[in-house]
């Protein structure tokens, strides 16, 4: 083994507990470390593609809507769903999939559910039944191919196998819209899909999305660049860029600063067909100025917003700053967020029933009567839109009026029948004993429950939404916000409008697009016809390698000496590529040398390491040693060598190589 030219570097040896490889084999050490991201002149030929197909997979519901590249200001919806529920606008379907007992696709959203919901309970035992199935993604910490989701009646199903069913029924439907309006489009390399996942979601679970649309046939492995991972708050950011005055509603109110007019149109040049097409309730077709929105037109060149993307499962939180003139966006802090989507409020449902009936019988229940408890949480998911006022307020012309009368929610009739069975009595006696007092029983038959009680089963989950808003806007790189853009379906909800209205409201403009919970997915759709509008992003993770660099006495822990050939080295130093929240624009690169560890070496294996810190010094010490989800991911990464040209046999080699990250074991 012969150290670099300098003599003062030298290759590591692999830290205990790596892949299984030879120390020589994989070592590395640095020779022209840079710090920070440099760079480079990178000319790109984007593919051409005929349209863009965006899929935003929610927790809750699901949808898709397309552009063609040749009319790139009208997004097209998908489809009228059949089914849907009554007072609901079904522009998107419910994420529930269902599966013969054989485990082969039979329906998705609307016609699952209500297949599911006909079945004969015994009959419904052995059937596959998945809804609100994508939180399992994300709350997986030992992500992999093989992770595995648990229907409604406990049966079992490999995660990929599900969501890749999922998948394929979005792509057939998509293909068959597209060919029935353009009978010419080729359908194998015609197409840009963009899926949409959380910012927060970690790089295994984005991971897994890409390979579940590979499984799905949405593209090929070997044709990545067809197929685009929209982050949701960045998506519904570049559509907020687009909208007008009419298309918003602003929770405030406050008039332009001195009292100024609303600007003009920015793009005069939009015909008057154009906007009738827009403003048209029953079109499926949505047109998007060619520059930038009347809103934008009101913010200067360095103006911050927050899009706070409020979904199902999850809250995403976003800071963006405009950049004039060209319109593009600079992330200023890095995405952040967590659990705390709407399904928060259907677990304290559940949670309010176990108290009521027994948690033995709710989890009886729950297995023995699938299909019913299907039906339960349909009936509440219908009044928990409209607690707190007329359905939400975000497709209307203002945030709803506060509902002050009982909100009743029918019990199945199995529920009742099986309950008396189960224990003895009626659910009103149980009601009673229950000491419950905001939830009565009605002589319907329902259960009577008082806005406070509704409002109780909000408070949780909207308190975790507002303090981390409230945490973002304490942060220094997070100060001068402007606008707070509410988006997701989630948002929908009057009460979390009037919670963060009241929140935050006196230090920014509160804005909810019409339309709301469709702003992520024509956003996506926008992405797709342009990836480079997000200019700049911040690295969500610490990323580099481990090396050695020449002992310091003093400095450097005895443990980490290594003595080779008569010199002192380091180990397990922690040479980072890029830090958490650094900022990283398109077309930069991290460009680093290394010496092989042996002459003539031709071939190594790069361990990456990844972390949630910006001040971990060695890559033995926590939290890098954690794994690959929590804390330090530990990722393989072979490289070719090839020596640079007129390379004197004892200058360093240097290491030039492509190579995919796989952040998901088999």
């Amino acid at each position: 083994m012969s150290p670099g030219a300098n003599g003062e570097r030298c290759p590591t040896p692999s830290p205990p507990g790596s892949p299984g490889t030879p120390h020589d084999s994989c070592s590395i050490a640095p020779l022209t470390p840079s710090q920070s991201p440099r760079s480079e002149a990178r000319s790109q030929q984007s593919p051409s593609f005929s349209v863009v197909v965006a899929i935003d997979f929610g927790t809750t519901s699901s949808g898709y809507a397309f552009s063609f590249t040749s009319d790139p200001e009208a997004i097209h919806m998908m489809r009228k769903w059949e089914g849907g529920d009554p007072g609901v606008a079904n522009q998107k379907t419910p994420t529930s999939l269902l599966l013969t007992p054989e485990g082969t696709f039979h329906s998705f959203g609307y016609t699952a559910r209500d297949y599911y919901h006909d079945l004969d309970p015994e009959e419904a035992r052995e059937w596959f039944y998945f809804e609100k199935f994508k939180m399992k993604i994300h709350s997986t910490s030992d992500l992999t191919m093989k992770t595995e989701l648990e229907a409604v009646n406990g049966k079992k199903m490999p995660a990929l196998e599900v969501f890749a069913h999922a998948l394929r029924f979005f792509k057939q439907h998509a293909v068959q819209e597209l060919k029935d309006q353009c009978p010419s489009l080729p359908e194998s390399d015609a197409i840009r899909w963009v899926l949409t996942v959380p910012a927060i979601w970690k790089q295994p679970a984005k991971q897994f999305m890409r390979e579940a649309a590979y499984k799905a046939g949405l593209v090929s492995p070997e044709t990545p660049e067809q197929l685009l991972i929209a982050l949701e708050p960045e998506a519904a950011s570049i559509y907020c860029r687009k909208l007008r005055l009419h298309q918003l509603i602003e929770l405030s109110c406050r008039p332009p600063a001195g009292g100024a007019e609303p600007p003009q149109p920015v793009d005069s040049s939009f015909r008057q067909a154009r906007e009738q097409l827009r403003r048209s309730r029953h079109s499926r077709t949505f047109l998007v100025e060619s520059g930038v929105g009347e809103l934008w037109s009101e913010m200067q060149a360095g103006d911050r917003y927050i899009v706070a993307d409020c979904g199902g499962g999850t809250v995403d939180l976003t800071v963006h700053q405009i950049e004039k003139p060209q319109g593009t966006l600079k992330e200023l802090y890095k995405a952040s967020g967590g659990p705390y989507g709407a399904v928060g409020v259907d677990l304290a449902f559940e949670k309010l029933l176990c108290h009521i009936f027994g948690d033995d019988f709710i989890a009886t229940f729950k297995a023995k009567r699938p299909a019913a408890w299907v039906d339960l949480t349909i009936a509440f998911e219908a009044r928990k839109r409209a607690a707190g006022g007329g359905g939400g307020g975000g497709g209307g012309g203002g945030p709803a009026p506060s509902r002050c009368s009982p909100l009743n929610i029918s019990l199945p009739f199995s529920f009742i029948d099986f309950y008396r069975k189960h224990r003895g009595h009626n659910v009103e006696t149980a009601l009673r004993k229950s000491n419950v007092n905001l939830v009565k029983w009605s002589s319907q038959g329902m259960l009577r429950m008082s806005p406070e009680a509704m409002s109780e089963l909000f408070q949780p989950t909207i308190a975790h939404i507002i303090q981390h808003i409230d945490t973002l806007l304490k942060k220094p790189e997070v100060q001068g916000i402007k606008f707070l853009f509410l988006v997701g379906g989630f948002a929908e909800s009057a009460m979390l409008q009037r919670a963060v209205q009241a929140a935050f409201g006196h230090c920014c403009r509160v804005i909810v697009p019409q339309d709301v919970g469709l702003t992520i997915l024509k956003g996506a759709v926008l992405f797709g016809l342009d990836p480079g509008v997000v200019r700049v992003r911040r690295s969500p993770l610490t990323y580099g390698v481990g090396v050695l660099n020449k002992f310091v006495e003093g400095k450097h822990p005895r443990e980490k000496l290594l003595v080779k050939e008569g010199k002192n080295w380091c180990t397990d130093i922690f040479e980072k590529f890029v830090t958490v929240d650094q900022s990283v624009a398109l077309g930069e690169v991290v460009q680093r040398s290394y010496c092989p560890a042996r002459p003539g070496q031709r071939r190594t294996i790069i361990n990456i390491y990844c972390c949630d810190t910006d001040d971990v010094v060695y890559i033995t010490e926590p939290p890098l040693t954690s794994g690959p989800t929590e804390g330090m991911g530990h990722h393989r990464l072979p490289v070719q060598l090839r020596p640079p040209r007129m390379c004197h046999h004892q200058l360093p080699v240097q290491l030039r190589g492509c190579a995919t990250i796989n952040f998901l074991s088999n």
